[in-house]
C-alpha cells in the first residue's frame, strides 16, 4: 500500500477510535487586544464566589468564607458587608449562590445557598434572607440537609421571569457519586422551588424539589431566551454545557460527556439522558460560572453564552445558534491574564465584571467595557 495511503487509513482509524480527542465546537485561538478597556473595581477579596448585578444597580458578592457584599461599581467602595455566622468553609463548601427575588426593590428578599455544620455532619441549605435597615436577617429556610461535602457541592440560583416564577438550584453530588442517579436523593440534581419554599405541583415528582437528575457539579446557571443553560464539571474529560430540561436524565456517572461510548450509548437509549451542546473532549478546564451577552456594548460577543474557567483560567465566549439549541463557535479571552475565573455578571448597559477564585486575599473584580 502507498505510503500516502496508509497515512490517511492511519488518522480515519485514530479519529474514529478516539471519543474524546477535542471539543464538539471548534475553538478559535486565544484572543487577546492591546486596546480593551478593563478597569480593577476591587482588590483584597478572598474566594468571592458569587456576583450578581443587583436590581438596585450595585454587585451583589458572596465570598466562600460566608460575606455578603453590596458594592458600588462606579467606584468599588463597599457599602454593605456582612458575615452569616452559620457558614461552614470547607475547601469548595462555604458560602456559594446567590439571587435576588423579583421584588427586591421593594421587599429586599433574597437567596442564598451555604454550607453548614448540621451537629450531624455537613450539610447544605438554601434560605431566604431580607435585606433592610442595613442588615441582613434569615427569613425562612427553603430546604436544608442537603449532603455536603469538601467537593462538589454546586450551587447556583436562578429566579426565572415566567408569571408565576420559580427559583432553581444547583446541587453537586457531594463525593457519593450513585446519589446523581437516585430520585431519592436531592444530590446530583437540579431543584425547582415556588420563591415560598414550597413544593411545584407540576414538578416531575410529587413533593420533590427534583426537576432534572444526573448531575455530578453544575456551576454555572443562567436562562436566556426561555432556555435553561448549566456548566457542569467533568472528572478528568467532558466538562459540560447542558440545557436543563423536566425529568431528563443527564448520566452521571455511568455518561461522561456525550452519548459516544458502547456503554454509555445503553445507557442513554435507556434511561432518557440528554447530551450536551458542548464539551471539553479528553481534558477539562473546570467550568464556572456563566451568563448570556446579547448587548451592543461589545458586539463581538452578541447572542454568546459567557462562561467563566477557573483550571484553564480564561473567559470562554460560545455564540449560540439563532434557536439557541446549539453553540456555533467558541473563543477564549484573557487567558492567565487574571488567573482563575469564578463568576461573571453583566449590567444592563453592556459591561461585564468578573471575579477570580486565586485565594490569599488577592482575588480581584474587574470590569471590562469593550474590546
Amino acid at each position: 500500500m502507498h505510503k500516502n495511503n496508509i497515512l490517511i487509513l492511519m488518522i480515519l482509524i485514530f479519529s474514529c477510535s478516539c471519543s474524546r480527542c477535542s471539543s464538539r465546537v471548534q475553538s478559535n485561538a486565544n484572543y487577546e487586544s492591546t486596546t480593551d478597556s478593563v478597569r480593577t473595581v476591587l482588590k483584597g477579596l478572598n474566594y468571592p464566589w458569587e456576583i450578581l448585578w443587583g436590581k438596585d444597580d450595585h454587585i451583589w458578592m458572596t465570598e466562600r468564607k460566608g460575606k455578603i457584599s453590596r458594592i458600588d461599581p462606579s467606584t468599588g467602595k463597599i457599602v454593605f458587608s456582612a458575615s452569616v455566622d452559620e457558614v461552614v468553609s470547607n475547601n469548595e463548601g462555604g458560602m456559594l449562590g446567590m439571587v435576588q427575588h423579583p421584588d427586591f426593590l421593594t421587599n429586599g428578599l433574597f437567596y442564598v445557598v451555604y454550607d453548614y455544620d448540621s451537629g450531624n455532619g455537613y450539610r447544605e441549605k438554601m434560605v431566604q434572607m431580607k435585606f433592610e435597615n442595613g442588615a441582613i436577617k434569615t427569613v425562612k429556610t427553603i430546604i436544608e440537609n442537603i449532603p455536603a461535602s469538601s467537593i462538589h457541592n454546586g450551587s447556583r440560583l436562578w429566579i426565572t421571569s415566567e408569571a408565576t416564577p420559580h427559583i432553581f438550584m444547583t446541587t453537586g453530588d457531594a463525593s457519593v457519586q450513585p446519589n446523581a442517579q437516585s430520585t431519592s436523593s436531592v444530590s446530583g440534581k437540579v431543584l425547582r422551588f415556588n420563591l415560598d419554599g414550597s413544593i411545584p405541583t407540576d414538578n416531575p415528582y410529587a413533593n420533590s424539589p427534583i426537576w432534572s437528575y444526573g448531575h455530578r457539579n453544575q456551576q454555572g446557571l443562567v436562562v436566556a431566551n426561555g432556555i435553561m443553560y448549566a456548566s457542569e464539571h467533568g472528572p478528568d474529560v467532558e466538562d459540560e454545557i447542558n440545557i436543563i430540561e423536566k425529568n431528563r436524565n443527564y448520566g452521571w456517572p455511568t455518561v461522561k460527556g456525550p452519548c459516544n461510548e458502547t456503554a454509555e450509548r445503553a445507557f442513554c437509549a435507556a434511561n432518557n439522558v440528554k447530551e450536551p451542546i458542548w464539551s471539553s473532549g479528553s481534558s477539562t478546564i473546570a467550568v464556572c460560572g456563566m451568563d448570556y451577552y446579547n448587548s451592543s456594548q461589545i458586539p463581538e460577543w452578541k447572542n454568546s453564552l459567557l462562561m467563566c474557567t477557573l483550571k484553564d483560567a480564561s473567559l470562554r465566549v460560545l455564540t449560540l445558534s439563532n434557536d439557541g439549541l446549539s453553540i456555533t463557535n467558541q473563543y477564549t479571552f484573557f487567558k492567565s491574564r487574571f488567573g482563575r475565573i469564578r463568576d461573571i455578571c453583566v449590567s444592563p448597559a453592556g459591561k461585564v465584571y468578573l471575579c477570580t477564585s486565586n485565594g490569599g486575599n488577592a482575588d480581584v473584580l474587574v470590569e471590562i467595557s469593550k474590546l
